[in-house]
């Protein structure tokens, strides 16, 4: 249960979160929405995925979000002759100590940038597999924990373009949310020729928070209240997905955990400390569309992951009435939250 002290945090900590979101959209000109999701995903403690084709700010937009914030921050460009020992770090026979030094990789860091993720080799691939579960690496028999905060922020290039393996669905299941940064409007990128013409305003940016901040607003994240209806209709929007006609992969149940999650942290940058089926509702498509995979006829028919989805969030009941919530162990009842239209498609 929520108490009013960790209540009172969310809101004071709600500045935190404003003050990374303005040094972001700094640099990622005219995607608020793409920001939005970014925090969403590091304060659900997810990992986030950035696919697009190049040149629109998939890198710029990891690296923005990993300055704002002072951190630990390690970059790994996945190229085919990356080998796993360089991600997780290996064991080197030390001389003088007579004994093995274990030598960190690059996953040993708060924020890890990944570029290109799907230009390495499967088994390359396959060094992130603990770490973005259990937030951790095995080496040797030997388990290392990772430093928290932990978030990793992959790109990839649509896997049409040459050179790239395509993520195995274990792998992208693991991914919390994935998200397309698409075109800027034209004043947007007119505006991007002023603010980059001259300089990288990379090269300025200032952490605007710190590591034990974000732990802070992780724990009030974790205390965002959401009710049993609200919960049931993430379930039925997951089981959807393991049913639908279109569809030979659904959603796991880690897809249904990484929902809520995301809920609770929208609910959490809104202000609030009660989630809505407008926060399930709105991160539906990011957090289940890259773990779907479509049949054979639905591909011949170019229907998508993300167009199953919105039918599935059109079809689907959404929860209306007054929910219980205790504020603070008050006992007082959350406003009622009204049934939503049906989406379009």
């Amino acid at each position: 249960m929520t108490t009013y002290d960790e209540r009172a945090s969310l809101t004071d900590l709600t500045a935190t979160v404003e003050r990374v979101r303005s040094s972001v959209e700094g640099v990622i000109e005219g995607k608020p929405e793409v920001v939005r999701l970014s925090l969403t995903v590091l304060l659900a403690e997810g990992h986030l995925l950035i696919e697009d084709v190049p040149g629109v700010g998939k890198t710029m937009l990891a690296k923005a979000l990993a300055k704002s914030i002072d951190c630990s921050v390690r970059r790994i460009q996945f190229t085919p002759d990356l080998l796993p020992s360089d991600i997780t770090g290996v064991s080197i026979w030390d001389q003088q100590r007579r004994d093995f030094e274990f030598k960190p990789g690059a996953i040993f860091s708060q924020i890890v940038i990944g570029d290109e993720i799907n230009r390495a080799s499967p088994k390359t691939q396959s060094a992130l597999l603990e770490s973005l579960e259990e937030r951790q690496v095995t080496i040797d028999g030997q388990t290392y924990e990772l430093p928290s905060p932990f978030m990793v922020v992959a790109t990839q290039n649509p896997v049409e373009m040459e050179g790239t393996y395509p993520l195995p669905e274990a792998q992208r299941d693991r991914f919390m949310a994935r998200v397309s940064i698409g075109y800027p409007s034209p004043e947007a990128e007119l505006q991007m020729l002023d603010v980059h013409g001259g300089v990288s305003p990379l090269d300025d940016l200032q952490p605007v928070a710190h590591a034990h901040e974000i732990l802070k607003l992780i724990d009030a994240v974790r205390g965002v209240h959401v009710a049993e209806s609200v919960r049931r209709y993430a379930v039925d929007l997951v089981a959807a997905t393991r049913t639908h006609p279109d569809l030979r992969l659904g959603a796991s149940p880690r897809a249904t955990l990484h929902l809520l999650r995301a809920a609770k942290a929208s609910a959490a940058l809104s202000g609030r400390d009660y989630a809505l089926p407008d926060d399930v509702q709105n991160l539906a498509v990011a957090v289940l569309a890259h773990r779907l995979l479509p049949t054979a006829q639905a591909q011949l028919n170019r229907r998508t992951a993300e167009q199953v989805v919105e039918e599935i969030l059109q079809r689907t009941p959404v929860p209306s009435g007054p929910q219980q919530h205790a504020y603070g162990g008050f006992g007082h009842d959350a406003p009622a939250y009204p049934q939503q239209p049906p989406r379009r498609l």
